[in-house]
């Protein structure tokens, strides 16, 4: 599921990308009580005997410019990615292309919210993979760094060529888009890496869901300012400014503490950050 950044036809509206192999489209409407509710918008069948297994939206960059129209990213189980474009004066979307991108589950498609004609895609083979959406048959790149399925991948919003990308290996890793052949960063965490989000107003901070550790905020403020300065600074090209951030570097990234305890004590016990795996913060 993922709300939409801007209002459609006057409402927020949520994705959903669902067992039947369909994107649903819910909007958030207020209710005589003054309450609100979430009523069906639009509705698209991408394939027969299939499952939706995620969607992205094309607005994910701050000052999206109001010309570029509204478009949707789904993957689903056998391995297809399904570009749609939504109507934002009303109800409806269109298929703008679909294409095999995996041989098995693809897990997760995001658009590259700086230039949203390219898309990521990640699948149960293993693989994270580009595409250009004007020539969508054929990956602009392919990237094996992962040793198992690719299950989460996310833009940043703030920084340009900044991508995060998240696999049931148990690490996430933090790319430049420009040169995708080593990532920037490697972090391990404890189980596969479901979802991953950037802080919506610190550029720094992203959070991931992970399988057997829970949620987890990384500060890669560090990585970014050596990047920053790699890709401008003299030799900016060399392999050596492509290195990767390896574990034992990462230590210093992470200002890990323990949420306080006046947070936790008043939730349910089954709700409390778990002893073994404490919530990391910065």
């Amino acid at each position: 599921m993922k709300w939409c950044h801007i209002a459609v036809a006057g409402h927020a509206l949520l994705g959903v990308a669902d067992a039947s192999g369909s994107i649903e489209l819910l909007r958030l409407v207020r209710s005589e009580q003054n309450s609100h509710t979430l009523q069906p918008f639009s509705h698209f069948a991408l394939e027969k005997q299939c499952l939706a297994l995620s969607l992205d939206w094309s607005t994910g960059k701050a000052g999206r410019a109001s010309d570029q129209p509204l478009k949707i990213i789904g993957s689903d189980s056998s391995g297809q990615l399904h570009l749609l474009q939504a109507h934002q004066a009303g109800p409806g979307m269109q298929a703008v292309g679909t294409w095999q991108a995996h041989h098995l589950e693809a897990w997760v498609a995001a658009f590259d919210y700086w230039q949203t004609e390219v898309v990521y895609s990640g699948g149960d083979d293993g693989l994270l993979k580009g595409w250009d959406t004007r020539t969508p048959g054929t990956s602009v790149f392919t990237s094996r760094r992962h040793s198992t399925g690719v299950c989460s991948i996310q833009s940043s919003p703030h920084r340009e060529n900044i991508l995060a990308t998240g696999s049931y290996d148990e690490h996430v890793l933090l790319w430049d888009t420009r040169s995708m052949k080593e990532p920037l960063a490697d972090m391990p965490v404890q189980g596969g890496v479901w979802r991953l989000k950037w802080h919506p107003f610190h550029s720094h901070l992203l959070l991931a869901a992970c399988m057997h550790g829970g949620f987890t905020i990384f500060s890669c403020q560090k990585a970014i300012a050596r990047w920053c300065m790699e890709s401008t600074g003299p030799g900016s090209t060399s392999a050596a400014c492509r290195r990767p951030i390896r574990h034992s570097a990462w230590g210093p990234l992470l200002a890990a503490t323990q949420e306080p305890k006046q947070q936790t004590q008043s939730l349910p016990s089954k709700l409390r950050p778990s002893r073994q795996h404490p919530v990391l913060s910065v």
